[in-house]
């Protein structure tokens, strides 16, 4: 049976012209998960995530909210703001910080997270990070199965993403409803966390409202199941008995 890892998502948003705007990758081909997919920020947690400085209060929200231990909490919240800034450049930090500079070593082992924050006097800003939503991959729909939390995130005002990181061929701000169309298009593939996690905040007037609307978010864990109809139509189907269509332009090449 295929491990399932810990992991955590950055729905990083901003309020633009047309609506609500989303940072999404896409990520490079070769990689072993979810290779060629559009994404947004995040990653598996690693070990020393648990021990960047975060404030307490803040760690035990997020525990309450997503129903688990303190330590997973904190590790969730130290992976969520790290591969937030290896991806974007992005630091959620008290103080606001710009270390873009340094995200390159950071991403590639030269320094780490933890010691670039000290180093600097920063600590993980975990009130701006909002629980979601939370996902587990289905068995036997990739080699490696995770279960991620995602969080959404506004983007702070004196900070920019960036197209930086190694792990994907496009970076960018899209709107959310533009978003969609392209995935309806086949110019995009979205897996299916990605794509109602877009559905839902198309919803949405204003970050502040997405962020409002977190607290009554529910965090149950969802493991959607993958439908293939006899005409050949694709479908997710959610625990909660939802069938969501998925165009074949929006799936992974198998």
């Amino acid at each position: 049976m295929t491990e399932v890892r810990d992991a955590a998502t950055v729905i990083l948003l901003r309020d633009g012209t047309d609506g609500i705007e989303a940072w999404l990758l896409t990520r490079v081909a070769a990689m072993a998960f979810a290779g060629g997919m559009t994404v947004f920020p995040g990653g598996r947690v690693d070990d020393a995530d648990a021990t960047l400085p975060i404030t307490e209060a803040e760690v035990t929200r997020v525990a309450a909210r997503f129903d688990c231990p303190d330590e997973l909490a904190r590790a969730l919240v130290g992976a969520a703001a790290r591969e937030t800034f290896e991806e974007t450049g992005v630091l959620l930090t008290t103080p606001s910080a710009d270390l873009s500079g340094a995200r390159a070593d950071v991403e590639r082992g030269f320094v780490s997270f933890g010691d670039l924050l000290r180093g600097n006097g920063l600590t993980i800003d975990a009130a701006a990070l909002h629980p979601w939503s939370r996902w587990v991959t289905p068995e036997g729909e990739s080699p490696r199965r995770y279960d991620a939390r995602f969080f959404v995130a506004e983007l702070p005002a004196d900070q920019r993403a960036q197209d930086v990181t190694t792990e994907s061929t496009e970076a960018q701000w899209l709107p959310v409803a533009g978003a969609l169309e392209r995935a309806h298009r086949g110019e995009v593939k979205l897996m299916p966390p990605t794509l109602t996690t877009l559905s839902a905040l198309a919803d949405y007037s204003s970050v502040a409202a997405v962020i409002a609307a977190a607290e009554e978010q529910p965090l149950a864990p969802i493991q959607p199941t993958l439908r293939i109809d006899p005409d050949g139509s694709v479908a997710i189907e959610l625990p909660d008995g939802r069938i969501i269509p998925i165009p074949r332009s929006m799936l992974p090449s198998r």
